[in-house]
């Protein structure tokens, strides 16, 4: 089938952007082109179109081809609940819990769904191009995969091998990935890259050749660092920046669960707006403006965690001071009086005692929302997503935060603190700048416009230095 695949020798390499990048190089040559991961990780989700839920880099990737995301493109998604155990999603919808050691006996039933899911996205398109997730060099978890080179054996799809030379080592991580492989697997691999070179490529030159001629693959080229990555959501949590920008100061609480924290892109790439994301064991800063608690994976196991970093302390000082609170999601919930999930919806059962900032009670339920949504807020027409369970009433609900078109969220009567259900809001200028106006801060219009402009940039810097062409034509199956 008309596929190829870039692997990594490692997580976080950047074969998320390389994936969108040639998606977006082989759409501008006209082909029809769909990107597709077999298996992910993450709890940053995106809502698709067919009322699913994928990884957000999937989503990025498909607009890159000018799509609208479906489930097919991601099949698999986990979503960590603990450092063990994971809600496993198949075709966007949740079907079991399972810990690591009991994932093996999902895997007829994954890979099932994995294979249906690629050959429908093939016989649609020209192309796919695929992401690998982690690195095919954990042959421990290769009797199980269906991420690397499980899902390439199976499909008969090429691999291209994708090292991060800013780590360091890079050499070791192609040729020692080499080294482990089954052979048979590691015939898959046509070719490798380099990615994230800082400096003279021209150095690089016999570290380059000396990969080829211990290998005996051909390599594809050497991809400067692409320093606009910033400006494209990211997916996983270890991308995100300690701070970012100046002026109003906006704190985000990075809780161990948190999820769709790409809600404060658009926030982080105002000019006027200093966004720090608050790591654990520190406090919050006297000079915030705006404490964001963000959505998350599990309510009462990360309001237990935001405990145990003193933070309720420091917002209560916060609020005292006249300061703000916008809580998104688990995070609006987190702000209520109580939390009461007597069948272990969203992890132990049982009920937990909120921050008391807002007048509410949520109960968890089994059913999880996840719909697009379009409507109003703060008088601004919004779009967005919502990815929850659980339902939140109570007396400050009465002061909704919006309306899509029914109420969502809730408001304090001294409207300093807010909650809602609502993922995306802020890439909505019109509501980003009347919320940013509220805290006498000016907004800069054109975040979506700028995503795309990114994306474009990026199949640039690629076609620049990488063969572009010989790596697409990989896919050709004649």
């Amino acid at each position: 089938m008309p596929a190829v695949m870039i692997q990594g020798t490692g997580s976080n390499v950047g074969k998320s952007l390389l994936v969108a990048g040639l998606c977006r190089a082989a759409r501008r040559r006209g082909l029809s082109v769909a990107p597709f991961k077999p298996q992910n990780m993450s709890n940053n989700a995106a809502v698709t179109a067919d009322g699913g839920e994928i990884g957000r880099a999937q989503a990025l990737q498909a607009r890159a081809c000018l799509l609208e995301p479906v489930t097919d493109m991601n099949p698999v998604l986990l979503k960590p609940e603990t450092d063990t155990g994971a809600q496993v999603i198949l075709h966007g919808r949740a079907i079991a819990r399972a810990e690591a050691r009991d994932y093996a006996a999902l895997r007829p039933r994954l890979m099932a769904g994995v294979l249906d899911s690629f050959r429908r996205l093939s016989s649609a398109h020209d192309l796919v191009l695929v992401e690998g997730a982690g690195s095919p060099a954990e042959i421990n978890l290769r009797p199980r995969d269906i991420a690397n080179m499980g899902f390439a054996r199976a499909a008969g799809v090429p691999v291209v091998l994708a090292g991060d030379i800013d780590r360091g080592g890079v050499i070791a991580q192609i040729v020692g990935t080499q080294a482990v492989l089954d052979p048979d697997d590691a015939a898959m691999i046509r070719g490798f890259l380099i990615n994230r070179f800082r400096g003279d490529p021209r150095l690089f030159d016999d570290g380059y050749r000396f990969i080829e001629d211990r290998t005996g693959w051909r390599g594809f080229g050497v991809v400067p660092w692409f320093h606009d990555a910033h400006r494209l959501p990211a997916e996983d949590a270890v991308d995100l920046r300690a701070a970012r920008g100046a002026g109003l100061h906006v704190v985000c609480l990075t809780l161990s669960r948190i999820a769709n924290f790409d809600d404060l892109d658009p926030l982080a790439a105002e000019p006027g707006v200093r966004l720090t994301m608050l790591g654990p064991g520190r406090p919050i800063p006297g000079d915030t403006d705006l404490v964001v608690i963000p959505g998350t994976k599990s309510t009462r196991g990360d309001l237990a965690f935001l405990r145990a970093q003193g933070w309720d302390i420091d917002l209560a000082a916060h609020v005292r001071r006249g300061g703000h609170v916008l809580g998104i999601c688990g995070g609006y919930q987190m702000l209520g009086r109580t939390i009461r999930d007597p069948l272990g919806h969203d992890g132990q059962p049982g009920e937990t005692a909120g921050l008391g900032l807002l007048q509410i009670d949520t109960d968890m339920a089994p059913d999880k929302r996840l719909e697009r949504i379009a409507g109003t807020a703060l008088g601004q027409q919004v779009s967005g997503y919502e990815i929850h369970i659980g339902r939140s009433v109570g007396p400050d609900c009465a002061r909704p935060f919006a309306h899509v078109p029914g109420p969502d969220g809730a408001i304090s009567p001294d409207g300093r603190i807010v909650g809602t259900y609502l993922h995306g809001l802020f890439s909505n200028d019109g509501f980003r700048a009347v919320w940013l106006a509220r805290l006498n801060a000016a907004s800069q219009p054109g975040y979506e416009a700028g995503v795309d402009r990114t994306l474009d940039a990026l199949a640039d810097h690629l076609e620049t230095h990488l063969d572009v062409p010989a790596l697409l034509a990989l896919a050709d199956p004649g």
